[in-house]
Order: structure tokens, then C-alpha cells, then sequence
């Protein structure tokens, strides 16, 4: 009889594991299929000279940088530097200085000859009190803005009081410690200008790994795969996430998120929905859903598209402790998410959101480390009992590791095919070996980190935004151009 009653419960759990891991490859496989068009789509979209005309005239959409910074007094300057090499014709940049405890901010206050003025600082969306706003006495960076709060112990109050202080119709949100490519705002503005019929609320584009590249103040000089393991895994997820995934569902409207290390938005609707949510651990999915919320509640016919070229490069984590905070806060915030937001799930009203993509995050997202845990439970006590089909299982294994292998090198080769991002194909061949160790080494981590996460959400664990303790960019010696 338990013996039955196990029989019953394999197979019902195999049947269940089968469909969802059939309906999950299907899905990568039409996503792969929705890039490859996307990117075409992207590079004849790219010949307009009557869009690349308007955007070197003063009739070009205004945009506000908004960079927060908490702690980031070793690379800040160079930081910030980058920011003012970017090449468009009305823009501004924000820094949020969010209650620095190191020597940022009194850094900025030297580099860039910065004192305090009068701000009209317009309140519309609640933030923790500012102190004083800077601007600085050289004309040569007169682009630049210097906002000095109360540390509201989170990005998205530092990134509200900048939008509070923004100029322009639209702002682009990144994060102090990533590199700019110096075409960023003019490559985010083209979709908001190319979409004849709906309005664009945000657009994103492809984020890299920082480490083992080379910088000359501020300017990207030489793209390295990184040398180190663990930041290595990073860039090829990263690789996977934007250039197959993320243009992939651009391809159909259907952008789960704007990465909050690189993103444009529209203000208004970003106003009108709350701004970013202060308690969220997850605050660029977070607004992103309220924005098209906001929009459908409206019946705004709303879009959110992506770029398949890499316009920003981030420092990664380099050891697994700093790599698994930084992987449960957002595994936190996904489960934050789904709780605040179910009532879109499988709404007809929201659209696309409510009907594909919340549906989505929820069963692929959310759901994914909770099924490979129970799985692992399973066939353990399984083996243990004698009722695992031994010949059966290593071939399944081996194909869906075989399939991963298979569609994150092709990600990796569609994206150097088409951008030619790396000198050598030394380094692809290097970089396409790490998927052969991810499922082993790095996949694990992930689902630790993210059940963690799911249990401090669980249990309302405090937790903060914290310092990522960053070790720097490489800068190299003689100044060169730019190569990408």
C-alpha cells in the first residue's frame, strides 16, 4: 500500500515537473526566436536620419540622469565623470547623495567646485528631508546637480528626491557605480520617438559586467570577460536575461521590468504612480508594474521596449557573500511584488501584464527555486526508497542541462555576432565555457539565495539596502577612445 501510494505521487509529481519544464523550454526556445527578430528589427530602425537629425538639435526631448550614490566614495568621481562625457544635446545630471557616512560627498565637493544654492525643490512625491542642494561655480559643469538627503534607507527614496529636483519630461535612473556608453541617452530617447502609436513609458537596454574591463576617467576603453569565477557567471546571466530574454519580450510588448541599473522613463507617469515604492526590495519592478497599472487604469496605450546593445557596464560582486545579499534582497522583492500586485493576476484589465507577464514572473520566477527544491527533496527520498527510474532520470538531466548549455551560448554568440563587443574570439570561446559549469556551481547558489530571500519575506525580516563595498574600476594609464 506505500508502496502504491508513492507510485501515485511520483507520478503525479513527474507528470507536474514535466509540463512545467516543457511549457518553460517551449518558452526560452520562442524567446530566442522573438530576439534574433527583435535585434534586426532594431538595427534597420537604427538608419533613420530623420530621428538621428532631431536628436542633435535643441528640439530633442529633454532628460534628467538621476544617479543615487550611498557610500561610494571610491569610485564616485570617476563615476560621475562618465556621466558628463554623454553626448546629447539637453540633458542634466542628479546626484542623490543618500546620507553618505564615507567622504563622497565632501570628494564631489572638491572634483567638481560644488557650494550650496537655492533650489526651487518641488515636492511631489515624499522623500526623507534634503539638507542642501549644490551646484557647482565652473561653467564647465554647469550639466551637474548635487542633492544632499537624510539617508531614507533605500535606492528608491534617493531616486524620488531626484525626480523631485528633475527638469525634463523623462529620466534615466542608474546607479552611481555603473559606467555610461556616451550614446546611452540618445539610443534610450529612440523608441519614445519611433513608436508611432503608443506612448512609451520606459525604456531599458543591455547592462554588462564591469570587472576586468578597462576605464580611462570615466570612458570605456577595453571590454574583458571577467577573469574572476563568480562575476563570470554574472555576465553570462546577464548576457541570457537581456539580450535573449528581455529583447525577446520587447519583441511583443511584453517587458517584465527596466533594470533599475539603466532605465528611461516617462516622469509623469512615473509621477502619478507614487514614484518609487521606499519599503520595496524590489523597487524597479515594483514601479514598473504600478506604472503600467497606472496606464491601463487610465487606458493609456502604453509600451515598454528594450535595447539589445550594451549601454552601461556595473561592478559585479566578487564573493559569495556580497553576491548572496544582493541575491536575496531581490529575491525578496520579487515575493514583495507578487503579494502587493496578485489582484492583476490573470486580470483581462491589465492586459498583457495581467495576463502574460504577472503569470510569468509568478510560475517562472517566483515558483522556479521552490520547484527545484521540492524536486530534490523528491527524488532524494525517492532514491532512498527505490523508486527512481535511474536511466530515465540521467537522460532527462542530461537534456535539460544539454538545452541550458545550448541557449546561453547561444546568447552569447548572437550577442558578439552582432556587436562585435569582444577583440577576440579568444575570449568568446572563454566565456562560452562557463554555461558548462553553471548548473553545478552557480545555479545552486541562486536557488539558496532566493529561497532565503523568500524566507526573510515570509518571516519580515529587516533588512536595508547595505553597501555592495566596491573595489573600483581598472583605469588605464594613457587616454584613449572609447571603443564602445
Amino acid at each position: 500500500m506505500d508502496r502504491t501510494f508513492w507510485e501515485i505521487l511520483r507520478n503525479i509529481f513527474e507528470t507536474g515537473t514535466f509540463i512545467y519544464g516543457a511549457v518553460l523550454l517551449g518558452t526560452y526556445a520562442l524567446l530566442a526566436l522573438f530576439s534574433i527578430i527583435a535585434v534586426r528589427a532594431y538595427a534597420k530602425k537604427g538608419e533613420s536620419r530623420q530621428v538621428d537629425i532631431l536628436l542633435k538639435s535643441p528640439l530633442a526631448p529633454g532628460i534628467t540622469v538621476l544617479a543615487p550614490a550611498f557610500n561610494e566614495g571610491l569610485t564616485i568621481i570617476y563615476n560621475v565623470r562618465s556621466l558628463m562625457t554623454l553626448i546629447y544635446p539637453r540633458y542634466e545630471i542628479i546626484v542623490i547623495n543618500d546620507g553618505s557616512t564615507d567622504n563622497s560627498l565632501e570628494q564631489l565637493i572638491e572634483a567638481f567646485e560644488l557650494v550650496p544654492v537655492d533650489f526651487a525643490y518641488n515636492v511631489k512625491i515624499p522623500t526623507q528631508p534634503v539638507r542642501k542642494v549644490y551646484k557647482s561655480t565652473n561653467p564647465a559643469y554647469a550639466l551637474l546637480t548635487i542633492i544632499d538627503k537624510v539617508n531614507g534607507k533605500s535606492k528608491a527614496d534617493a531616486v524620488n528626491a531626484g525626480i523631485n529636483a528633475a527638469s525634463y519630461d523623462y529620466f534615466v535612473c542608474t546607479d552611481v557605480d555603473c559606467i555610461l556608453h556616451e550614446q546611452t541617452l540618445m539610443e534610450l530617447i529612440k523608441p519614445v520617438m519611433q513608436e508611432p502609436h503608443k506612448r512609451v513609458i520606459a525604456t531599458g537596454a543591455t547592462l554588462r559586467i564591469a570587472n576586468s574591463c578597462e576605464f580611462d576617467q570615466g570612458v570605456m576603453t577595453r571590454m574583458r570577460p571577467p577573469r574572476q569565477l563568480l562575476p563570470r557567471f554574472q555576465e553570462v546571466e546577464y548576457i541570457r536575461a537581456f539580450v535573449l530574454g528581455k529583447m525577446g519580450w520587447s519583441l511583443v510588448n511584453c517587458v517584465p521590468n527596466v533594470s533599475g541599473g539603466l532605465g528611461l522613463f516617462d516622469k509623469e507617469v512615473a509621477i502619478r504612480s507614487g514614484g518609487y515604492d521606499f519599503s520595496s526590495f524590489g523597487e524597479d519592478m515594483e514601479l514598473m508594474t504600478r506604472m503600467c497599472r497606472y496606464a491601463c487604469d487610465n487606458k493609456i496605450d502604453y509600451a515598454i521596449r528594450y535595447i539589445p546593445r550594451t549601454l552601461c557596464w556595473t561592478e559585479a560582486p566578487e564573493t559569495v557573500r556580497i553576491f548572496g545579499r544582493q541575491r536575496t534582497r531581490w529575491a525578496r522583492g520579487l515575493a514583495q511584488l507578487m503579494h502587493a500586485h496578485f489582484g492583476m493576476f490573470l486580470h483581462p484589465r491589465y492586459g498583457r501584464m495581467g495576463m502574460i507577464i504577472f503569470p510569468y514572473n509568478f510560475f517562472f520566477e517566483l515558483l522556479a527555486p521552490v520547484v527545484e527544491a521540492v524536486g530534490i527533496i523528491f527524488y532524494l527520498t525517492g532514491a532512498i526508497l527505490g523508486l527512481i527510474n535511474w536511466p530515465t532520470a540521467l537522460l532527462l538531466l542530461l537534456f535539460i542541462y544539454t538545452y541550458s548549455v545550448m541557449i546561453t551560448t547561444l546568447a552569447i554568440l548572437w550577442d558578439q555576432l552582432t556587436f562585435r563587443y569582444y577583440k577576440s574570439w579568444r575570449e568568446v570561446i572563454y566565456l562560452c565555457a562557463t554555461p558548462l559549469m553553471e548548473m553545478f556551481i552557480y545555479h545552486p547558489l541562486i536557488v539558496f539565495f532566493s529561497l532565503r530571500g523568500y524566507f526573510y519575506f515570509l518571516t519580515g525580516r529587516k533588512s536595508s539596502w547595505g553597501n555592495m563595498q566596491r573595489r573600483g574600476f581598472k583605469q588605464q594609464a594613457s587616454g584613449t577612445a572609447a571603443a564602445h
